[in-house]
């Protein structure tokens, strides 16, 4: 999971790196989080120590690069300013850049965001390595990334802070009087001798410090090298044989067989700023002995050649580049500072400084409220103080502004705990127990009541407790806060319900009235008739279900599950159906009562599932609606990493919107238009911004927008569609308005096309099934729309067009009790010669792999196909009433779409939104949706007299069933894959088809809604479908092996003389009645 901190201006930030000194800081005030400033406990831990270098960084002009004045910096730019502290020597490269991937950037400063607000990013920085101490060249760099917090602004900040080049041992090495002298003896003892110039005094630092800065500048400024003896007497008196290892550091090489050293050889093509490493090394080194010369005593100084090193302070610069120059300030600091007085501690919890003027602070507030949404008490607490502090009317009438909406602050949560005599920081107390304390101070006080109450609503909103604001609020309008109310859950039993009612009933007449209306709620939520009896009659009972009942109600199949797999079973089921959860109660009772289960019946009679949430957990996804398969495929995408790396990455992916790319654009064989490249990158965007919560969340379960669910399950042609709907009712007449509450209609318009006369798709001379709609759970929302439209193996390129079902009355597809067709059903046609047999998998076997040129289901393009000239159409009935004419929301007739459908709507988006990185022959884009989920497959057809004909097509899924009873994983994609016999110009053929470009993401649709032909009903198989942990795929791949050929065709023959086999046997078991 990715980290971020709490975050701060650019002006703190920058005064913060101006205090921190990794060697002496008792803290990390760079990049670590401010402590909280308690007034009762003012000692605040890590303040700078009197020992802690506040840095004078100055600027190193030639290894910077500073933004212009007055110009807003343009996405991509980079900048970067290096300094030195004028104090400790240390090295300072702040480095900003605007990456640009961002839409619409527009870089901090602006109307909005007046400052940077940056929050460091612990994952991508580095601390400060440990000394290994092996040689006195180690030294240490530190590298901390930020970020600024701005939705347009894509500014990274990346602060590197090293230790000076020349350590402690060097710098002694340099100016220790006694290492000198022994050098310049033991250049006497060689018969080097003193000679600087006839002077009498010894060879001192001073000399030594200059003798080496004219070696560094020579190596950086001459284009002539020059080679120093170590005979030369001042070599070796200044430096000699002692400072190799200081010599080597620097890049100085030795040349044994002349015993000279050879100056180092920087990059001299290297421009401003430096980017050559030994050239930067040699700039640094010279500025530390430049201030190590000004900082010698005067009398060091020989023939006055005395140093004056005055380098330009590089606040202002850093200042500039950071976009805070000249931030508005309040005005009394334009006119002094008392830095004697120590700064207010709440600045820094705000991440601002005691400068900022008051649109400033309110700004910090705002920032560090969003970032940290869970300290928002201790930020309002540092605004209201500072409010009070700086006597500021702003403030405080900002400060009240939040107060009258409900905004508490850290004093209050304290100041309410005390009221109630319990801990101020509320730690180690349940809900419970905070809300008994209530309980019996108010029953002692009842006059206190209203106070009493607004204190435990302040607790309530502290500890983000619904229970305890119920409480407090004393009232009960929703199933949640009835649940809550009475202590119960969603999976408590009605019986429960009524227990937890008649103790609450039993505390006295102040909850009576809540608890019957707590009881109210929960039975008209659940449609219990069992807890309105109770409220009518003070009884209620429980009736018994078959075992076998049970079982088909609970959608098990299988007898022999265990418990847990049962109790998983049944809470999916109140998940979906929360409104019968007596119902499936009494299916989990009979069927824990038939098997003698002690954790089935443990679980009855608790009426809770026990439930741990660990935030190491994946984050969740609630539920919005009748659309749980929906979630599935959310976390589903977000599991493949190349998809969600495109995602979070889609600027980089994202294709420019220009009439050249929309002309060449060309997805699932058909032109985009571009209304539906911006609708898709609108798509890409909701789902990049779902992805980057899933990865920050801090909750365990977090819900998606309306509008990605919207964009996810309606195709831009089902959006066209309800736009129309919203617009035109069927039967209805236009509202002109209302008089007296009565609503006045227009006449009746001629009727509205339905989708059958929209475009007329049927195969001629075959009646398509009806199409089925239904609400009633999420069954039905997850198989879809059974209404497939089948095409004959001419008509294999085809799009596939979203139904509607305005025009019939919906039939409701029932849960448990569609049963699977009969045998004569099943074997009515042993050897299918339709002509559907040319997708894979034939008429018998309804197994196969859609594909459109190769492409799965595509939405249609945004046209209108106008219906063939037809009867004029019969008077239209009158509505009975307005309710009648009101279309579906656009999320309920969403949810009514196949999974299979709104599988190919994402995907057909996502390739909308990017851009291309190839084209098939026939135009088709290629990008990396298509190398991810598309693979490939050759549909070999063997008609007599003719050659073997060969096609290659793109596939996204495989799609298998369960018909005709249990089967495993092989059985079913051998039905996608197995040789049929086809129609192909009136003559019998032969076609099977083969994998020749694997996915690396293969797709495996569960076809459940099946359609029974005996009976000219849909119905859903629920049969097992068996899985392995690695699925071989090697015998349907596409191969010139004659030997895996041999095989397949072996497998062929068995499998037909195994169903004429069962023909034979059905039709000799079968006798005429007498």
């Amino acid at each position: 999971m990715i980290e971020l901190s709490l975050g701060k201006t650019a002006p703190r930030l920058l005064e913060d790196l101006i205090n921190y000194d990794p060697g002496r800081s008792r803290r990390d005030v760079l990049a670590g989080d401010a402590p909280k400033f308690i007034p009762l406990n003012p000692s605040l831990p890590g303040r700078i120590t009197p020992d802690t270098c506040r840095h004078k960084f100055m600027d190193k002009s030639d290894q910077s690069l500073i933004p212009p004045l007055d110009l807003r910096p343009e996405p991509g730019a980079v900048y970067k300013v290096a300094s030195f502290c004028n104090d400790c020597r240390c090295h300072l490269l702040l480095k900003i850049e605007y990456r640009g991937n961002i839409p619409d950037e527009v870089p901090c400063p602006n109307r909005d965001f007046p400052l940077h607000h940056f929050r460091h990013v612990p994952y991508k920085s580095t601390g400060r390595p440990v000394s290994t101490g092996n040689s006195p060249g180690d030294h240490w760099v530190e590298e901390r990334v930020f970020e600024c917090s701005s939705h347009v602004c894509s500014a990274v900040l990346t602060v590197t802070l090293s230790s000076p080049r020349l350590t402690p041992e060097y710098v002694a090495l340099l100016t220790d009087k006694e290492m000198i002298a022994e050098r310049v003896r033991r250049a006497e003892m060689d018969g080097l001798g003193r000679d600087w110039e006839d002077s009498e005094e010894l060879v001192g630092p001073f000399e030594v410090l200059s003798r080496l800065r004219q070696y560094v500048s020579d190596a950086m400024r001459s284009l002539q090298k020059k080679r120093i003896s170590v005979r030369n007497k001042k070599f070796a008196s200044a430096l000699g044989e002692d400072c190799r290892e200081l010599l080597e550091f620097l890049g100085f090489t030795f040349d044994e067989a002349q015993e000279v050293w050879l100056l180092p050889e920087p990059d001299m093509s290297d421009g401003i700023p430096f980017n050559d490493p030994v050239k930067i090394l040699l700039d640094d080194v010279e500025k530390e002995l430049q201030l190590l010369l000004s900082k010698r005593p005067w009398a060091e100084y020989s023939r006055g050649k005395a140093v004056y090193f005055h380098p330009m302070p590089s606040y202002k610069i850093l200042q500039r580049t950071l976009g805070c120059l000249d931030y508005d300030k309040r005005p009394s600091s334009r006119r002094q500072i008392d830095l004697t007085q120590d700064e207010n501690p709440y600045y820094a919890s705000l991440g601002a400084l005691a400068d900022f003027s008051d649109e400033l602070l309110g700004f910090a507030y705002d920032r560090q409220r969003l970032c940290d949404p869970d300290n928002g008490p201790y930020y309002f607490e540092c605004l209201r103080s500072l409010a009070e502090h700086r006597q500021s009317e702003p403030l405080s009438t900002k400060a009240a502004m939040l107060e009258s909406q409900g905004q508490i602050s850290s004093r209050d949560i304290a100041q309410a705990y005390e009221y109630f005599g319990l801990r101020a920081d509320g730690s180690g107390m349940e809900d419970d127990y905070i809300i008994g304390t209530y309980k019996s101070r108010i029953a002692d006080a009842p006059r206190q009541q209203t106070e009493m109450r607004e204190k435990l609503r302040i607790i309530g909103q502290a500890r983000r407790s619904e229970k305890i604001q119920y409480v407090a609020s004393n009232t009960v309008t929703t199933y949640e806060q009835a649940l809550t109310w009475l202590g119960a859950d969603n999976q408590t039993a009605d019986e429960f319900i009524v227990s937890l009612a008649t103790i609450k009933l039993s505390e006295g007449k102040a909850d009576e009235k809540i608890a019957r209306e707590a009881v109210r709620i929960i039975a008209d939520k659940r449609k219990s008739q069992g807890l309105k009896n109770w409220l009518k009659t003070g009884h209620t009972e429980e009736v018994d279900m078959d075992v076998g009942q049970a079982y088909s109600r609970l959608g098990i199949d299988d007898r022999t599950l265990d418990d847990d797999t049962i109790l998983t079973t049944f809470s999916l089921r109140v998940e979906d159906e929360p409104e019968q959860l007596n119902e499936l109660r009494a299916a989990l009772k009979a069927i824990g009562k038939e098997k003698s289960s002690y954790k089935i019946e443990s679980f009855l009679n608790t009426g809770k599932m026990s439930e741990q949430f660990s935030p190491d957990w994946p984050v969740g996804l609630e539920n919005i609606g009748n659309t749980c398969y929906l979630n599935s495929l959310l976390q589903f995408y977000f599991t493949l990493k190349p998809l969600r790396d495109l995602i979070l990455n889609f600027d980089h992916f994202k294709m420019e919107i220009s009439p050249e790319n929309i002309e060449k654009k060309k997805v699932g064989s058909r032109k985009v238009s571009r209304k539906e490249v911006e609708r898709a990158q609108k798509f890409a965007y909701e789902l990049q911004k779902l992805f980057r919560n899933l990865i920050t969340a801090r909750a365990s379960a977090i819900t998606p927008d309306y509008e990605l669910a919207r964009l996810t399950l309606i195709s831009s042609m089902n959006e066209e569609h309800y736009r129309r709907m919203s617009m035109a009712s069927v039967h209805g007449a236009p509202n002109l308005g209302e008089i007296n509450g009565a609503p006045i209609q227009g006449p009746v318009g001629p009727p509205q096309l339905s989708s059958e006369m929209d475009i007329d798709v049927e195969t001629p001379g075959e009646k398509p099934p009806e199409t089925i709609h239904s609400d009633a759970g999420s069954d039905a929302t997850l198989v879809g729309d059974v209404s497939d439209k089948v095409a004959t193996h001419e008509e294999a390129d085809f799009v596939m067009l979203d139904g509607d079902d305005t025009g019939s009355e919906p039939q409701v597809l029932g849960d448990k009790e569609n049963h699977p067709p009969s045998i004569n059903s099943i074997l009515e046609n042993p050897l299918p010669q339709d002509s559907q047999d040319s997708t894979p998998g034939g008429k018998g076997v309804p197994i196969e792999i859609e594909q459109i040129n190769g492409a799965p289901p595509t939405p249609p393009a945004e046209t209108t196909s106008y219906p063939p000239e037809r009867p004029p159409p019969p008077v239209p009935p009158r509505p009975n009433s307005l309710e009648t004419q009101k279309p579906r929301g656009e999320l309920e007739m969403g949810a009514q779409q196949d999974v299979t459908e709104v599988i190919a709507n994402v995907l057909f988006q996502l390739e909308c939104a990017i851009k291309a990185t190839g084209f098939e022959a026939d135009g088709e884009q290629v990008d990396q949706i298509k190398q991810l989920f598309y693979g490939k497959t050759k549909s070999y057809i063997n008609k007599p007299g003719e050659a073997l004909r060969v096609k290659e097509e793109f596939f996204a899924d495989i799609k298998v069933d369960v018909a005709a009873g249990p089967r495993d994983i092989y059985s079913a994609l051998d039905g996608a894959f197995d040789q049929q016999q086809i129609d192909v110009d009136e003559t019998t053929a032969l076609q099977f088809h083969s994998i020749s470009h694997n996915p690396p993401v293969l797709q495996i649709q569960v076809q459940r809604v099946q359609f029974d032909k005996a009976k000219n009903t849909p119905y859903k198989a629920d049969s097992h479908l068996a899985l392995e942990k690695v699925i071989f795929l090697d015998r349907y791949m596409d191969s010139d092996d004659p030997v895996l050929m041999s095989k397949r065709e072996k497998s062929w023959q068995w499998k037909e003389e195994l169903m004429r086999l069962e023909w034979r046997k059905r039709e000799l078991m079968q006798t005429e009645a007498r």
